[in-house]
């Protein structure tokens, strides 16, 4: 072979002497074949794959552009260069001897790889991305190869004349243009056509150089540091990585997974049935116990299936095992890409420790030539560099792939929640279900970045024994007993930590339940100045809650001190047993850096192992959850036909159907027949299956025999309204066109315009979650718009009147669905209680139990005296009242006895005025519970969409919006974080602590120096004691002052941290405190325009933050800090020089970090604000399934998951990469540490130590990973700090009046009652009218006055005005010789009563409701609940006055939290009573119970009655009618009948036209 290769070359092949020199080079004819054949062998083998392009044919190729003419001139030259070569050696060869070979075959293949370089240049013009990696990594070869013959020429010519000029000239010039093409393949060759597509996404087109660097994306950065980040500036995601593309492939390869994993499935329950011995088991018991089995034998334990509601039944199998094969079938190009990347990567981890320990051989050698040194440097240097390109690619493959999954799996749970059959749907509740895609999609995304850890760790675990065997022989098993020692630990301090954990949750939850139902009821709180009760109460928690962080703070200092202990533990142990087990074992510094260098690979892989388990085992669980889930039935609509029958819209056949597959029938033998365009009313008592006959139509029930034949497309109007958190106007078109005359149409029958006038932008108005801001009627009647616009063929209705009030009931009657309605054409399917219609419907059916008992016209029934003439009778009775002439009825199951038929006026004004009420009162409402989605949303919305709205619809300046946007937008904090923030934290933590924190680092770090320095020492031992034996106490004072050294940095350490626990408890517990006590002083006006969730917000995430996260953060950064200083410090020991390359590398560093940190600290911004609407609409689709299905829009709603999707992706893989972005620089930085600490070791050969070398470069290695550290950090202290900026922007909100002041009223007060109003003005908020425009009034003692008004008039500013939740604008109030005004709001409060509008109860005992400072005695308690009718109830109650009231009052009904507070007032008994009066809450017989009771026990107090009633007042004293702000009457109501007065005209609305007809 060597003699082939020597007659080849013509000359000696291989000659190591030739090595053995200080000018060492290499032989010519290594040069000439195997530098030249290495590079061309590469891109033979891979190159043709570039050509495939050229094949398609159909391919259209993109224009020339400057750079590809460059490159192929540049390439054409290079082609040129070779052909004068071969043409030399042919000229050459005629007039003298035969050359050798290679000078032919050289050229030859030279011009071979040109031509094919211009051809791969012209294919690559198809292509979107035209430039060529595998070309750039042929340069890079080409170029690196290329080094040692060009310094070989190089250096002849400079020694002697050169010979062969033409060959030396020619070589130059071919290398030359190499190069310039290497540089010109570095740009991004972007033609004309594709530039739109860069704009949207500069990745498609970057070259090979910027994908491996991630260059493309530095202008993203550069953008981010001049301005905020939107979600407009974020580039698309490339095709192939948008939602739907993934979800194609994955729900193809899901498909056969399932069908194959169902068929497993099968046979397994086959196989149950044969072991059972019961082939064919007829009777239900067996079935039960085959599923009882079918537990038994799951091999999962039982409780993983606790999220699940069915323990009680046994659990149903399910088709399993399928979903990660599908996962890896979907995504094995990129897993198999990651693991080639990560093989490179974990290779050349140990390639470092070797050349660190030839390089301290190279300096400890005196003999050794210098080219070796630089060779070892540059080797280094390479080696970090192709380390972190590798590394950072895996990454961001890993992180794709992350995401990826996530995305994928999230289209996968929404598509199966449009299709599941109703029975899997029961299985999972809504929560559970948004539960599978926040928390199980995300634990699978966090699993798919580390997967490849699972069979990374163990490898680099092994190759790491097997490397520091080599070294320190069996004594390395000492070091690595130690570190498997400390994984029980740390698992048992984790085990103690989680408990800790989770009794700090429950008392998390258990805070902040109580602090949102302070929030809800603040009103109630202010009026009752009960706020000091509920602090103590908050704080109580609290402080448990501080002494568990503390204990936690403790155990987490101890597993810190654990974890910092053990790399030098290791070492120690190591290093100790090695020397004593042999004396002739003697430590010197290549073992010893070598084995550190070692050590550290190994602990990253250690640490990884037991998580990335724990992390496998949790996702296990989510698999079986999700696999559960998407593998569940789907919905069967077989039975429902859709075959034209002439004469039938409907037509059911012997229909039965049930709610599960093998339940009870609900809906029994029901044959109907619906003709076209005729309205069915179905009516039935409450249970009777009205709404069950409606799922079976629409397909959602499970059909036991029997079919359905609909003909056409349906519309859906479900009992409880289903709205959108949409505009108003998109709830309504629904994803149909726009028609304005049709749309107009359709709003004006719904009687929808009145309402359209109160909302803030009209049918713009954004309507906040589950329709929020609108009234239970509006919803109901915008659900019916929906309908009605669809223009289907069939409308099914299921009681869509039940929710408004009668006369809107009347009128949706008259102009939607009645005979003479905009529905008069359609087949109408309407499920009523109300009576009053049916006389006007074509047919009614009767259902009783599932089943149709008789079904005719009105008369006919009522002819048979059946099922429907009881039905009447059980309901007429209840509505005999209603007046004969208008047979319109309240509606009995709301109890809307607030509608009073009314006689004289047309219908139409009626319905305007009662929906401007409705939708009055509901503007009051709203504006308190607008909640957070509206400010979340506004922030993604460009500028307040009202605005616009509002423009195109009027054609005029938004000028209604005044005072409309009741919400000011959240503060987003932008921009870099103040300093002060910091300054702020550290003196809630203490400045001595903070000191003295900072110092136990400080000592940490220089006992860290010192043992590395002693080590360097320690090895220079192994030179001075050479050929002696090393003295016994040498050996024990240089293990001893070691292992000293190392403990006492330990021990700095949990200093610090134990005294950080502490200080970190102290702030928390001050920040808190601030916030709480100053939200509590805040007068209302904050709570009106502040959505609950913001200020809930501020109390559960940011306190959170302040607990725990910013004391880690701190730590970290502070560590991360001392050690990069500590590090660049030993190198600088070193090689003094050193200190000259560290300032450009930081001021690099510096700039990095600056542009970097800005840009990400958005991205992560708005991931959070991109994902919260992914949720949601997935929660909204899972309640508005009936609704989606039945109009069937499913593919509009998965679009539309899709594109939400997509804009969160897009937002996640931007971080991914800006993340990568930095990490490929910072590790840049970090290589060419290492390369200058190697260099200048080298240069400084003869003045230093080996260890001293070994000690400064394998810092240096060392220091690439805490770089990054140090940015990770830094960048989250910055977003964690803003927690401290939020929390005290609320401790600087404006205080209310102090609860109590200088001025105490006198005892008793106020004895008489007497209030007076002298010329009142008052306003809600300052840059509003006035509400109140200058009340001058008397109220004599013991008064009873009513004060009545429409809404709007100010009746509930009068109460606000008393209790001063709104202070004056004017004027003055005084009862009983004092001015309210001067003196403390809790004297004032307390000294008055008030029975709230709504009944606000909070959670805890009952008498903790009535009573929250323990005032008064049982006895007293028990008195007031007699009075108000609640005694029997309460002493039937298992606990009495301790019976627990549930989050809201929920465990009592709206009638008896009324009573509850009536017993609230009677209790505090104070000389004036203020009865705000409840709208529509509280049934006849409790209003009539409250009324009596007031008028017995309040007798000899003032009492002030809000009405919205007239009955309630007509008994009153004195009646105040108010209107615009101002007292119009105020005279007996006797007195205001006579007169042709406001008050008479309202008592005619209300049907009262004497004083005696309203006695109750």
């Amino acid at each position: 072979m060597l003699a082939a290769l020597e007659e080849f070359c013509g000359s000696v092949f291989w000659n190591a002497s030739y090595l053995a020199r200080p000018d060492a080079d290499l032989p010519v004819c290594f040069q000439q074949t195997v530098l030249v054949w290495v590079p061309l062998g590469f891109f033979w083998i891979l190159a043709p794959w570039q050509l495939l392009p050229m094949c398609k044919s159909r391919a259209k190729k993109s224009s020339v552009t400057k750079l590809y003419i460059i490159k192929q001139v540049l390439a054409t030259l290079l082609m040129l260069t070779a052909v004068a070569e071969l043409a030399m050696a042919f000229v050459e060869d005629t007039e003298q001897d035969p050359l050798p070979a290679v000078q032919y075959t050289n050229p030859s293949l030279y011009i071979a790889t040109w031509l094919l370089v211009l051809l791969i240049h012209d294919a690559r013009r198809s292509c979107l991305c035209r430039d060529s990696g595998i070309l750039f990594c042929f340069w890079t070869l080409s170029l690196l190869c290329g080094i040692l013959p060009f310094q070989s020429l190089l250096r002849r010519a400079l020694q002697a004349p050169i010979s062969d000029v033409p060959r030396f000239v020619l070589f130059f010039v071919s290398y030359g243009l190499q190069l310039l093409l290497f540089l010109v393949s570095g740009f991004s060759d972007v033609a004309p056509e594709t530039k739109e597509i860069r704009k949207k996404n500069p990745e498609v087109t970057a070259s090979f150089l910027s994908s491996i660097t991630f260059e493309w994306y530095t202008s993203m950065v550069f953008k981010g540091y001049r301005k905020p980040l939107e979600v407009e500036d974020i580039w698309e995601l490339k095709s192939k990585d948008k939602t739907q593309a993934i979800y194609t492939v994955l729900e193809k390869n899901m498909k056969t997974a399932v069908r194959k994993a169902q068929a497993e499935l099968e046979k397994r329950k086959r196989k149950k049935r044969r072991w059972e011995g019961d082939p064919d088991h007829g009777n239900d018991m067996s079935k039960a116990q085959s599923q009882d089995i079918l537990v038994l034998e799951e091999k999962q334990p039982k409780r993983k299936k606790k999220g699940d509601k069915g323990d009680s039944s046994p659990h149903k199998d399910f088709p399993r095992g399928w979903l990660v094969k599908t996962l890896c079938k979907t995504f094995w190009q990129n897993l198999l890409l990651s693991v080639a990347f990560k093989l490179v990567h974990d290779g050349l981890v140990f390639v470092s420790p070797q050349l660190l320990k030839l390089l301290i051989t190279f300096v400890s050698d005196e003999e050794s030539f210098a080219w070796q040194g630089y060779l070892y440097a540059v080797l280094l240097f390479l080696t970090a560099l192709i380390q972190s390109l590798c590394l950072q690619q895996y990454f961001s493959l890993c992180f794709q792939l992350g995401i990826n999954v996530r995305a994928s799996l999230i289209a996968a749970i929404y598509k199966k929640a449009l299709t599941m059959s109703s029975a899997t749907r029961k299985e999972s509740t809504v929560g559970e279900t948004v539960n599978l895609m926040s928390a199980d999609a995300q634990r699978f995304m966090d699993m798919a970045n580390f997967v490849h850890q699972l069979w990374s760790s163990p490898l680099q675990i092994i190759l790491s024994i097997v490397f520091l065997w080599g070294e320190l022989g069996p004594s390395v098993l000492a070091g690595i007993a130690v570190m498997v020692l400390l994984i029980p630990i740390n698992g048992f301090l984790v085990t103690k930590a989680k408990t800790i954990q989770v009794r700090n949750m429950k008392n998390k939850d258990e805070r902040m339940k109580i602090m949102s139902e302070i929030l809800n009821g603040i009103k109630i709180l202010k009026l009752f100045a009960w706020e000091p009760s509920f602090e103590k109460r908050v704080n109580e928690i609290r402080a448990r809650e501080l002494k568990d962080l503390v204990n936690f703070g403790y155990l987490q200092s101890i597993s810190i001190f654990v974890f910092t202990c053990a790399p030098f533990l290791v070492s120690l142990a190591s290093f100790a047993v090695y020397v004593l087990v042999d004396e002739n074992n003697i430590l010197d510094a290549q073992k010893a850096f070598t084995a550190i260098s070692l050590f550290n690979v190994l602990r990253f892989p250690m640490a990884m192992l037991p998580l990335v388990l724990s992390s496998l085992v949790q996702t296990n669980v989510s698999t079986a959850r999700l696999e559960r889930y998407l593998g569940g039935e789907d919905l069967d609509t077989s039975a429902i036909h859709h075959n034209p029958i002439a004469g039938s819209a409907v037509r059911f056949s012997e229909a039965t159907f049930a709610w599960e597959q093998d339940g009870n029938a609900v809906i029994r033998d029901v044959t109907l027949d619906i003709a076209p365009g005729s309205l069915v009313a179905v009516v039935g008592a409450v249970g009777s299956g009205k709404s069950s006959l409606v799922s079976a139509m629409l397909g959602e029930m499970e059909n036991i025999k029997g079919h359905i034949n609909i003909q056409g497309s349906l519309a859906y109007v479900p009992q409880q309204a289903w709205i959108q958190n949409a505009t108003l106007k998109d709830n309504i078109l629904f994803g149909s066109e726009l028609n304005e005359a049709r749309y107009q149409q359709v709003i004006k029958a719904c009687a929808l315009l009145p309402d359209l006038e109160l909302l803030p932008a009209g049918d713009q108005t954004e309507i906040g979650e589950k329709g929020i801001n609108l009234s239970g009627g509006q919803k109901q009647r915008v659900s019916l718009a929906r309908a009605v616009y669809s223009n289907a063929d069939i409308y099914i209705l299921d009681d869509p009147l039940s929710a408004v009030d009668a006369h809107v009931g009347k009128y949706l009657f008259e102009h939607v669905l009645g005979p003479k309605g905009l529905l008069q054409k359609k087949t109408r399917i309407l499920v009523t209680h109300s009576i009053s219609f049916l006389p006007q419907v074509d047919n009614i059916v009767v259902l009783v139990a599932g089943a149709v008992s008789e079904h005719g016209s009105y008369s006919t029934l009522l002819a048979n005296r059946g099922a429907f003439a009881q039905f009447l009778n059980l309901y007429s009775s209840q509505e005999e009242d209603a007046s004969e002439k208008n047979p319109t009825a309240g509606d009995e199951e709301q109890g809307d006895e607030d509608v009073e038929p009314c006689v004289e006026e047309g219908p139409d004004d009626v319905v305007t005025s009662s929906l401007k009420r409705e939708a009055s009162i509901h503007q009051r409402e709203f504006s308190r519970r607008w909640e957070i989605n509206l400010s979340s949303q506004r922030s993604l919305l460009p500028r307040s969409l009202q605005d616009r709205g509002l423009r195109a619809s009027q054609g005029e300046p938004p000028k209604k919006l005044k005072g409309q946007q009741l919400i000011e937008k959240e503060a987003v904090e932008t921009g870099k974080v103040k300093f002060s923030m910091y300054l702020r934290y550290l003196r809630a933590v203490g400045l001595w602590y903070s000191f003295w924190i900072a110092m136990g680092y400080v000592g940490q770090y220089i006992a860290f120096v010192g043992t590395n320095l002693w080590l360097s020492v320690w090895t220079g031992d192994a030179q001075r004691y050479l050929n002696q034996t090393y003295p016994v106490e040498q050996r024990d004072l240089r293990i001893g002052v070691f292992g000293a050294l190392g403990v006492s940095q330990a021990l700095f350490l949990l200093f610090a941290t134990i005294l950080s626990a502490h200080g970190a408890m102290r702030a928390s517990r001050i920040m808190h405190q601030q916030l709480l006590s100053n939200i509590l002083r805040v007068p209302m006006s904050f709570f009106d325009t502040t959505p609950t969730g913001r200020i809930v917000n501020r109390f559960a995430k940011d306190i959170f933050t302040i607990d725990e996260t910013i004391p880690m953060s701190f730590r970290s950064w502070l560590s991360c800090f001392m050690a990069i200083i500590s590090t660049l410090l030993m190198i600088s020991l070193a090689t003094p020089f050193f200190t000259l390359v560290i300032i450009p590398l930081s001021i690099f560093y510096y700039f990095v970090l600056r542009f970097y940190v800005s840009t990400s600290r958005q991205l992560r911004r708005l991931d959070s604000v991109t994902r919260s609407p992914i949720y949601s609409h997935f929660g909204e689709t899972v309640s508005g399934l009936s609704v989606i299905r039945a109009y069937g829009h499913q593919g509009r709603f998965l679009q539309q998951n899709e594109s939400t999707m997509d804009i969160n992706q897009k937002s996640v893989y931007s971080w991914i990469v800006s993340n990568r972005w930095l990490a490929i620089r910072l590790e840049f930085v970090g290589s060419l540490v290492v390369f200058f600490s190697a260099l200048l070791a080298v240069i400084s050969k003869g003045t230093l130590e080996g260890g001293i070398v070994g000690l400064s470069v394998s810092s240096a290695l060392n220091v690439t990973q805490t770089l990054n550290w140090l940015v990770r950090t830094s960048s989250e202290l910055e977003t964690n700090i803003v927690a401290v900026e939020r929390v005290h922007e609320y401790t600087k909100v404006k205080n209310e009046a102090p609860w109590v002041t200088e001025k105490r009223p006198p005892r008793g007060w106020p004895s008489k009652g007497e209030i007076q109003f002298v010329d009142y003005k008052v306003r809600y908020r300052p840059e509003l009218e006035l509400v109140l425009q200058g009340i001058t009034c008397n109220i004599g003692s013991t008064e009873k006055v009513g004060v009545v008004g429409r809404t709007g008039a100010g009746k509930s500013s009068l109460t606000n005005c008393l209790f001063r939740v709104l202070e004056a604008a004017g004027g003055t109030i005084i009862i009983d010789e004092v001015d309210i005004a001067t003196i403390g709001l809790h004297d004032l409060r307390q000294n008055l009563t008030i029975i709230p509008q709504d009944p606000v109860l909070f959670t805890g005992t009952l008498r903790m409701n009535l009573d929250p400072f323990d005032q008064y005695t049982d006895e007293e308690v028990w008195k007031a609940l007699e009075l108000a009718h609640l005694k029997t109830y309460v002493q039937d109650l298992p606990e009495g006055l301790l019976h627990l009231v549930s989050e809201g009052g929920e465990n009592l009904s709206v009638g008896q939290r009324q009573l509850v507070c009536l017993a609230r007032a009677l209790l505090r008994k104070a000389k004036i009573l203020i009865l705000d009066e409840a709208t529509a809450a509280v049934d006849l017989e409790t209003d009539h119970l409250i009324q009596t009771t007031i008028r017995s026990e309040f007798a000899d107090c003032t009492v002030l009655t809000i009405a919205h009633r007239l009955h309630t007042i007509m008994d009153s004293n004195r009646v105040m009618v108010l209107q615009a702000g101002r007292i119009v009457e105020y005279d007996s109501p006797e007195e205001l009948l006579k007169k042709q007065s406001i008050f008479s005209a309202m008592a005619k609305d209300a049907g009262i036209t004497n004083i005696e007809t309203t006695m109750l």
